[in-house]
């Protein structure tokens, strides 16, 4: 199927001004990594934000306390004949506390936990939970622990560790995250420095999710008043100039993918996005951070049809859930793509151990949580929760956090993507009530032949660029023309540049002639794309990542 441009991909002017993402990370900078054993590049996260707060005790159902379990819900258990147990797989359980079973919905995840896939990471929240959605969405996006609303108020988990860990690798043709599924932008994805860092694709239709690219009319500004204005209105050029260059970048990579025909995706909603996922992968984009959303797991009533009944909104939205992953997993592991990604749920809160009077469920706090992949070493991270916790005293509440959520992120984000401990705990700030979760991680998460080994940490960044403010670089992107200004002004001795393309191969060389500490290059005759310009004096070379956009 090919995709028109304007087909596949909108965004409102304020959003192409601040919802996308100026970075790359792909094979295009694998020629600068002195170590190719420590390129980690291809390697990718997918979060599924199951929205509402999931019923975590029908989803795992904790076998070594049923009983206790069933008079807290006599009307809506899931009845243990009912169930997929996880001991048929792993005899080890049998008669412990991690003995579990699945919610019958959920054969698929069953089926990879067989297959040595998925771990079950139990009671996931945070230290002072919060049980308002609006709330505790922001708590999970900006990293927080409950304690302090200063604590990254305004920017978000993902967005602070793409711009520490990935921040050698501005500009780029494409984001770094993607987000699907919800029209609203995550503040997960806002950076610390720079606010909106993802391309949201939404508006779902029968072909694909994708609403249309707006950017600022007319023709761009060839000059910028030197004020803050004109800084703004630069920045506001050059990320329109970005959102253009995504379109065709996204675009691009979803012609030239596919899925796997044996894959049999359901059709529902999470499905379709975990398709685009995977087709976009396929056809070689090198987003690093993927955001799907299943709604609808505020279960206060019709959880269950009736009493004991398994059917109703919950076993539709678990179903949704397994089939969508089961089918992912069946289309990434047809290739080799499969050894680059890693799937995480995640979901605001849990809810009560004691059932309501409608069928349902109320606001909690912990919730187990789900890692797949073929990289996951299967298992069950934790124990059954303890059921005498909840009381009358505490309003029916799990409150024992027996995995902080951002333990589990950070295990994902050292092990299988390479961050060393500092950008770790640039991440989730430091004023955090505990900001050393590289020293709690989740044991066992990942197999052995995929994590990450201690050298290689932050190793895979390509260019070092730590002295960047001795010469300016501007537009950029471009189209024609791009300016250097020496910041310092005081260049006396012969200053050299050469200009390579993405595989290394030098385009352009020769003498930079700076009049009044400045020039300007005529690269008119560059394809769109990225390129590495490298500025060379007697002291020291310094690298600088372009973007040519079409003029």
């Amino acid at each position: 199927m090919t995709m028109k441009r304007r087909q596949f991909v909108k965004l409102t002017t304020t959003a192409s001004a601040a919802g996308l993402l100026p970075i790359q990370l792909n094979a295009s900078f694998k020629f600068l990594n002195n170590n190719f054993n420590c390129d980690f590049s291809n390697r990718k996260i997918v979060l599924i934000d199951l929205q509402g707060g999931n019923d975590g005790l029908n989803t795992i159902i904790p076998l070594s306390v049923y009983s206790d379990y069933v008079n807290m819900r006599p009307n809506i258990h899931i009845p243990s004949s009912l169930a997929l147990p996880l001991n048929n797989i792993d005899s080890s359980l049998l008669g412990t506390n991690q003995d579990i079973a699945l919610h019958p919905a959920l054969s698929g995840i069953h089926n990879l936990f067989n297959q040595d896939q998925l771990r079950i990471i139990q009671s996931v929240g945070y230290p002072s939970a919060n049980k308002s959605h609006f709330a505790s969405i922001d708590i999970y996006s900006t990293g927080n622990d409950g304690n302090n609303w200063n604590n990254g108020q305004d920017n978000g988990w993902i967005g602070r560790f793409m711009e520490n860990h990935y921040s050698d690798l501005i500009p780029s043709s494409f984001p770094l995250g993607i987000q699907i599924g919800s029209r609203n932008t995550s503040l997960g994805f806002h950076g610390e420095n720079e606010h909106g860092l993802a391309m949201n694709l939404s508006g779902q239709d029968s072909e694909n999710f994708y609403s249309v690219l707006s950017g600022l009319s007319g023709e761009y500004p060839l000059s910028f008043p030197d004020s803050h204005y004109g800084n703004e209105l630069q920045y506001i050029v050059d990320t329109d100039a970005f959102s253009n260059t995504y379109a065709q970048a996204i675009s691009n990579s979803f012609n030239n993918g596919n899925n796997f025909s044996g894959a049999n995706y359901p059709d529902s909603d999470l499905s379709n996005q975990l398709k685009t996922v995977a087709r976009l992968i396929r056809g070689g984009i090198q987003t690093k951070v993927y955001l799907v959303r299943i709604g609808g797991f505020d279960t206060h009533n019709d959880q269950v049809q009736g009493e004991g009944d398994i059917l109703g909104t919950h076993y539709n939205l678990l179903n949704e859930l397994s089939t969508s992953i089961e089918a992912f997993m069946t289309d990434i592991n047809s290739d080799s793509i499969g050894d680059d990604i890693v799937g995480i749920t995640i979901s605001e809160f849990g809810r009560k151990v004691q059932e309501n009077g409608s069928f349902g469920t109320d606001h909690g706090e912990v919730a187990p949580v789900f890692v797949f992949g073929k990289p996951v070493k299967s298992g069950i991270s934790g124990v059954n929760v303890d059921l005498s916790e909840a009381s009358d005293d505490n309003n029916y509440q799990i409150e024992t956090v027996q995995f902080d959520y951002r333990q589990a992120i950070a295990t994902l984000m050292q092990d299988f993507l390479a961050a060393d401990d500092q950008d770790i705990n640039n991440t989730f700030l430091e004023n955090t009530t505990n900001a050393s979760f590289v020293e709690s991680k989740v044991e066992n998460l990942l197999k052995s032949s995929y994590v990450v080994p201690e050298s290689c940490l932050n190793q895979n960044l390509g260019l070092n660029e730590s002295s960047k403010n001795n010469w300016i670089v501007f537009p950029n992107p471009f189209k024609d023309f791009i300016n250097i200004k020496s910041v310092a002004g005081n260049y006396e001795e012969k200053i050299a540049y050469q200009i390579t393309n993405q595989f290394g191969q030098i385009i352009f060389k020769g003498k930079l002639n700076l009049d009044n500490f400045q020039t300007k290059l005529n690269l008119t005759s560059l394809n769109t794309g990225v390129y590495i310009l490298t500025i060379k004096s007697t002291k020291q070379n310094q690298s600088y990542k372009l973007i040519k956009v079409a003029t």
